[in-house]
């Protein structure tokens, strides 16, 4: 009879604080509800702008007078198609891969090999030729386009698109090679040093320890690279605006603007103009996602 009594007692104890969650328990949940809902209301202000541009973009022109805020009312693709095609922006867009490919090339290139040189080799000067590299990050360019105009003109380089690329991978108005070296340099400089003594003791080359070795290790770093100079190179909009007169070279950035400028009521096309300069970005982004953010993880946690 206690026996069972007991039993009873015991299977009351175990509902009842089934049935009863700690009060802690349900704060957390609370709380972790709240995050979200911050979160997602500043992610739905940050991609609005984004998605009324699509909207716009696919939209009849009528329905865009009558109510432009409305998103998505109607389906007219054409307004992409006559951008392409009238707006000219298919030309831009080559026009912006051909600038777009070497610079990004060129700045990575050029920055893995002087970055790991100044973190992993020994020679007079070192420290000195990496603060002549940091200084391109000080020098704003405003302070120098002037004198590179007429520079680029002595050069018979103006008007052609490597006036834009040499610039660009120089650093002059924003992610070039200087902080290409600043980045990758502490990368190679938080490498383990074993992993290079033991292909030199296996006889490679220190070019084969660099290829081989220390390149693929620093994967991140190259992604994050490739991916600011990308978006950097992909948007620029001074460059080819003082060193790309006429509509020859034009890029989609200084394309766009006088796009816009000229057609002040044509906001189909104009959006649709935004959009495909948008998309490429937003797929190169999507593509290199995992390495970039693994990059930016291991940068900071190596801070």
């Amino acid at each position: 009879m206690n026996s069972k009594l007991a039993q009873a007692r015991a299977v009351n104890r175990s509902a009842s604080g089934a049935a009863v969650a700690p009060p802690g328990r349900a704060r957390h949940a609370g709380g972790t509800l709240l995050k979200y809902v911050i979160l997602g209301f500043f992610a739905l202000i940050t991609a609005y702008p984004l998605i009324l541009v699509v909207s716009t973009a696919l939209k009849d022109p009528l329905q865009i007078s009558v109510n432009p805020f409305q998103l998505f009312s109607s389906f007219h693709p054409q307004n992409i198609v006559d951008a392409w095609q009238i707006g000219q922006f298919g030309s831009f867009f080559f026009n912006t891969v051909k600038i777009t490919v070497p610079v990004v090339a060129l700045v990575v290139a050029l920055s893995v090999l002087a970055a790991y040189a100044l973190a992993r080799l020994n020679f007079p000067g070192k420290g000195l030729v990496f603060l002549l590299f940091t200084l391109g990050l000080m020098i704003p360019f405003t302070s120098v386009m002037i004198p590179l105009f007429y520079q680029l003109r002595d050069m018979g380089l103006l008007g052609s698109i490597w006036a834009v690329i040499l610039p660009a991978v120089a650093g002059s108005a924003g992610f070039g090679i200087p902080l290409g070296v600043f980045l990758m340099r502490g990368f190679y400089l938080d490498l383990p040093n074993e992993l290079a003594e033991a292909a030199r003791v296996d006889g490679a080359t220190e070019f084969q320890v660099f290829y081989r070795v220390m390149l693929p290790l620093s994967a991140p770093g190259v992604a994050v690279l490739s991916v600011l100079v990308f978006f950097q190179t992909w948007n620029t909009f001074l460059l080819p605006l003082l060193y790309l007169p006429g509509t020859e070279n034009r890029p989609l950035a200084t394309g766009l603007y006088q796009f816009a400028a000229g057609r002040t009521q044509d906001y189909g096309l104009i959006a649709a103009g935004a959009l495909i300069m948008a998309v490429p970005v937003l797929v190169i982004f999507l593509i290199a996602q995992r390495q970039f953010v693994k990059g930016v993880t291991t940068g900071a946690l190596k801070g």
